[in-house]
């Protein structure tokens, strides 16, 4: 008989009972931290509840990456280097897990809170606020202290699926990843964001919990092999280190027009996060007209979009395998383009929203299961938290630069039908970086390999680091 296939990665070697336990404990955890991520969603319907312009919503939206930018190339490198009986990854998983319940539980109370912080303000002679403006001040805070431990969360947990996951799997397991992790959000969006308005501390209070528990158990049950030890501790440190760190992550045009996919496709968030207010009501005075569906009935219709591309994510990752992410991640980026342009000309009502905002969840299932399945095939496996500290740095700065823009664009034109314009423009200019990235990727590597089943075909195998 022959012998069973093991998988390999790194240290550790797996039959295919063990990386089916390995996969599931992943992706149970992805489930409820899908779910946790769904909360601050909420926070822009928090601050309008509370009076909040578009622009104060826009700057408010700006503070998590611009915390997220300064602290994603630290947390890459800590966890790279970090070396303990928990591994290098699971130590912050632990750590930091209880922290980001922490400001989950106040985001929830943040109505509640405003009104002791402004009882108490006015009790101590401080005149001039407001409770509104106390409740949006407390959000302001808890989100800092959501954003500085959920970075670790974030990076670490990513960084841990490429330590774990063998790469001749990574394709068929961001699939599955990507198919849990819509079933979480579709959960949150279905049957837990109608109750927001009426029970907002119970849903933040639910959500933190599960998510807790999963996270514990994946501390618990997936291990980590053996890592090589880290480069020795320089004497001098510093400024060489910031220079040897942006000479490693920004040296190579594969890994910028990387980067630059990241910036446009992160930058394309901004107008999305506005659509609850076309769906539902503007909530401004002069504003063009909306569709005016109540929440519980815009959370039916963005889980119809989450529960149609669940299959979309299982059975994409051996495509992925097969015909390589670099050109599925172009092609979910053009088609998703142009199903924001075909949203902008054709949405009129709650079904149409829900037509094509089906199309466009579908289409960016394929680049969010290839982009994932491509990153472990860039950056250098040694690095990676280092090499994901950056792309996800390219993202934050999008956010920075847009979020505030973008709340002072809608202010200007009123009309929140544009965010399918906006969104459109930047995916596609993801796109252009796509295929620069291509195009540099074979001028360092050669061809792509051809599709497996073609003639001459064969399997995605690693492909060398650019120096």
């Amino acid at each position: 008989m022959p012998e069973p296939r093991l998988h390999r990665v790194g240290t550790l070697v797996y039959s295919r009972g063990a990386l089916i336990q390995v996969m599931f404990w992943l992706l149970w955890g992805d489930f409820f931290f899908q779910l946790m991520e769904s909360l601050p969603a909420l926070i822009p319907l928090q601050l309008r509840w509370e009076g909040a312009s578009d622009s104060t919503i826009g700057w408010l939206n700006s503070l998590p990456p611009f915390i997220g930018f300064f602290l994603f190339p630290m947390v890459g490198v800590q966890s790279d280097r970090h070396r303990g009986p928990l591994g290098r990854r699971r130590p912050y998983l632990l750590w930091c897990t209880a922290p980001v319940v922490l400001g989950l539980v106040l985001l929830g109370a943040a109505k509640q809170a405003g009104r002791l912080v402004h009882e108490a303000m006015l009790g101590v002679g401080v005149p001039g606020l407001t409770a509104a403006g106390c409740t949006i001040a407390w959000i302001a805070l808890c989100v800092a202290i959501f954003v500085v431990f959920n970075a670790y969360i974030v990076q670490v947990f990513s960084c841990l699926v490429a330590d774990v996951i063998p790469r001749e799997v990574l394709g068929t397991y961001f699939g599955l990843y990507r198919g849990v992790g819509a079933l979480g959000s579709l959960v949150f969006n279905r049957w837990i964001l109608g109750w927001a308005e009426t029970h907002t501390f119970h849903v933040y209070l639910l959500v933190a919990l599960l998510y807790a528990a999963a996270f514990y158990l994946i501390v618990w049950r997936v291990k980590e092999g053996d890592y090589p030890p880290p480069p020795p501790k320089e004497t001098k440190r510093g400024w060489r280190d910031v220079r040897r760190y942006f000479q490693e992550c920004f040296s190579h045009p594969v890994y910028l027009s990387y980067y630059v996919i990241t910036f446009f496709v992160w930058g394309a968030l901004v107008p999305l996060g506005f659509l609850v207010f076309f769906g539902t009501k503007s909530g401004q005075l002069g504003y063009a007209d909306t569709l005016g569906l109540t929440l519980r009935q815009f959370g039916e219709v963005k889980g119809w979009t989450l529960l149609i591309t669940i299959p979309i994510y299982f059975v994409s990752g051996p495509f992925i395998d097969r015909f390589h992410p670099l050109r599925c991640v172009l092609a979910g980026l053009l088609l998703t383009s142009a199903s924001y342009f075909c949203g902008y000309w054709f949405v009129q009502t709650a079904a149409t929203l829900q037509i094509w905002w089906c199309v466009n969840q579908c289409a960016m299932a394929v680049y969010l299961v290839a982009v994932c399945a491509l990153a472990p095939i860039v950056f250098p496996r040694e690095q990676y938290g280092q090499f994901l500290s950056a792309n996800v740095a390219f993202g934050y700065i999008s956010l920075i630069l847009l979020n505030p823009m973008i709340g002072r664009y809608f202010e200007a034109v009123r009309d929140y039908r544009r965010i399918f314009v906006l969104c459109g423009i930047l995916t596609g200019l993801g796109s252009v970086a796509c295929i620069l990235l291509i195009r540099y990727w074979q001028q360092k590597n050669g061809a792509l390999p051809p599709i497996e089943g073609m003639r001459g075909g064969r399997k995605l195998e690693a492909q060398p680091q650019p120096n």
